[in-house]
């Protein structure tokens, strides 16, 4: 699959590469990636479009709102770990998610 992919895209890939297989909620994504929601939904509603998250809502609990869950799909996963090796392969210095900008 070949997709040009924005730095908000690719910060969101990396957001889920940190931990693949556990589910996200769009809150923590914002919070992790800093992107505000119109930006994040949009991109998480083309990943799952195009079948690269599978999406959940959480059951609620007593007098709170069912949240949205998002994981990798296995072709999700390995999409973003390619586009991950490819990424580091032609650019060095890239930060990634979590490490310490200056």
């Amino acid at each position: 699959m070949k997709l040009k992919l924005s730095p908000q895209t690719l910060l969101i890939l990396e957001a889920f590469l940190d931990h693949p297989a556990e589910w996200k909620y769009g809150y923590d994504l914002s919070r992790s990636t800093g992107l505000k929601s119109g930006t994040l939904y949009p991109i998480l509603m083309r990943l799952a479009d195009r079948k690269l998250l599978e999406t959940a809502w959480e059951a609620s609990e007593m007098g709170k709102p069912p949240r949205h869950m998002y994981r990798f799909t296995p072709e999700g996963m390995q999409f973003a770990r390619e586009r991950r090796e490819s990424r580091m392969a032609g650019s060095v210095g890239v930060p990634v998610l979590n490490e310490a900008r200056g």
